[in-house]
């Protein structure tokens, strides 16, 4: 072998070992695991799932001791999330982020395994709709941890990045070359960048086409999509065909104009919702995830970015515990229901299809529907419908979602079964003033499911959150509940 020959070879093989390298860095799929359900999958059962359908990495939103036992040696790359609301405690202190590196980094890397790459500062804190909560609790935050995992011997191991929503960026001009930073938070911005980029550590960035179409009722559907027939952008010699490029060369173009061009970026969060809005459908989700799992296995970049980043697929499972106040879809973005029951078929690759959860238990096989001999004009039943909705997941009875076709009988049916159902089927739960009753037959009509909860007391789980407990907007809860009822008892 000559001189060039082996220094070729050498530096092919350098890619495939390194982290950041092209042909490591498209093999297998990423997703982000949350766990905000009333019901969530058992953790050995979710890393299985995961397993089971190619994904090699996974991104938590928080340091879930259950999630983070269970990956232990599973072969699953982790990015593991430090909610918000700790940002302040890290910011003020360098020992409490030492603290938290050790018993939620350390601990699980020496004790299980877990092979934990990254720590996800933060989730969004730039979003305009927190009003500058997290301006000045974010990069100390980001300083302090870094500087705990330097401590902590993890520095070249555990990198740190802040996810960030795609609206800290923004073009004057509409195109992607026209992109820079928002002018509010511009030098913070560049300095936390810098600091990035000083430690060898990504970007992070979460892009929702979904979101485009959403907002804007004029949106072109088709440039939501990456087979889209939409006219394309043009921006100089580029054309651009879809929302999800046009975003992220923004994103790329505004690094180039303050001297990071070579920053790496990680899609933190991507996806499509299945319900909850008229947009948010089954063949929506699935011509979008199946379009990205395609381009993501062809290692396929953006025209400003050839290389191909990490690209984590929101999300593994729905979540029925979620704020709604983004919009009823919030609960909606699993490529799996709650219990990793299959939603959609999808190719991942190498014609593997969709693998559903294994070893998921459930409840009794009965449903709480309203009485047959119940009327509709009972006065007793607008509060009942309340009560059930206040405790339970509603959304999918929403205009333009998979039960918003229901007869007033049935969606109230809906509603007292999702009570009875987020309650265990606790004796007297189907109880709703003489309103309702128990069945056997199952009701679920055309798209609507009537659900059945697994059973939770068949295998260990972490704590479960309460709807009580949840943070929430509850004018924008009850205005929602409200708009239920009179979807309801239209009758009145």
């Amino acid at each position: 072998m000559g001189r060039r020959q082996y220094l070729l070879c050498f530096f092919f093989l350098c890619l495939i070992s390194s982290d950041q390298g092209l042909v490591k860095g498209v093999v297998g799929l990423a997703c982000n695991w949350g766990t905000q359900s009333t019901h969530p999958l058992e953790a050995n059962i979710a890393v299985k799932l995961l397993k089971d359908n190619g994904f090699n990495k996974v991104k938590l939103f928080e340091a879930d001791p259950a999630a983070l036992k269970a990956l232990g040696k599973s072969g699953i790359q982790v990015m593991v999330g430090i909610p918000n609301e700790f940002l302040a405690p890290l910011a003020s202190s360098v020992q409490v982020a030492v603290n938290w590196v050790q018993r939620n980094v350390s601990s699980y890397i020496s004790r299980y395994g877990t092979d934990i790459r990254y720590v996800a500062v933060g989730n969004e804190p730039f979003l305009q709709t927190f009003k500058d909560t997290f301006l000045n609790t974010t990069f100390p935050a980001l300083q302090n941890i870094q500087a705990a995992l330097i401590k902590a011997g993890l520095g070249r191991q555990v990198k740190v990045t802040v996810p960030l929503n795609a609206d800290v960026y923004q073009t004057d001009s509409g195109l992607p070359s026209g992109g820079n930073f928002r002018s509010d938070i511009h030098g913070l911005m560049i300095s936390i960048i810098k600091f990035l980029s000083d430690n060898n550590a990504p970007l992070t960035i979460n892009i929702y086409p979904f979101l485009s179409l959403y907002a804007d009722p004029h949106f072109p559907v088709d440039y939501a999509f990456f087979n889209g027939t939409s006219a394309p952008v043009v921006d100089g010699s580029i054309s651009y065909t879809n929302v999800f490029e046009a975003n992220f060369d923004t994103l790329i173009s505004a690094l180039e104009k303050n001297g990071f061009s070579s920053m790496p970026v990680i899609v933190g969060e991507v996806g499509w919702p299945t319900d909850g809005d008229r947009s948010a459908n089954i063949n929506y989700a699935r011509r979008f995830n199946q379009a990205l799992v395609d381009r993501i296995n062809r290692g396929q970049g953006t025209p400003k970015r050839k290389t191909p980043t990490d690209i984590y697929l929101f999300a593994l499972a729905d979540e029925d515990a979620k704020s709604v106040r983004p919009g009823n879809f919030e609960r909606h973005w699993g490529i799996f229901y709650y219990d990793g029951a299959i939603k959609y078929q999808l190719d991942m690759g190498n014609g593997k299809a969709l693998v559903p959860a294994k070893g998921v238990r459930y409840l009794a096989r009965q449903w709480c529907v309203m009485s047959p001999e119940a009327s509709l004009s009972d006065p007793n039943l607008p509060n009942s419908i309340a009560y059930a909705c206040s405790y339970a997941d509603c959304t999918s009875l929403g205009y333009g979602s998979s039960c918003g076709t229901l007869d007033a009988r049935s969606n109230a049916s809906y509603a007292f079964n999702m009570y009875y159902q987020t309650v265990d089927q606790r004796n007297g739960a189907c109880s709703f003033s003489n309103l309702s009753t128990l069945t056997k037959v199952d009701p679920s009509q055309n798209t609507c499911r009537f659900e059945i909860m697994m059973d939770l007391g068949k295998h260990e789980t972490p704590p479960r959150r309460s709807f009580a407990g949840r943070k929430e907007n509850p004018a924008a809860m009850m205005a929602f509940i409200s708009a239920l009822i009179l979807i309801i008892c239209g009758a009145y």
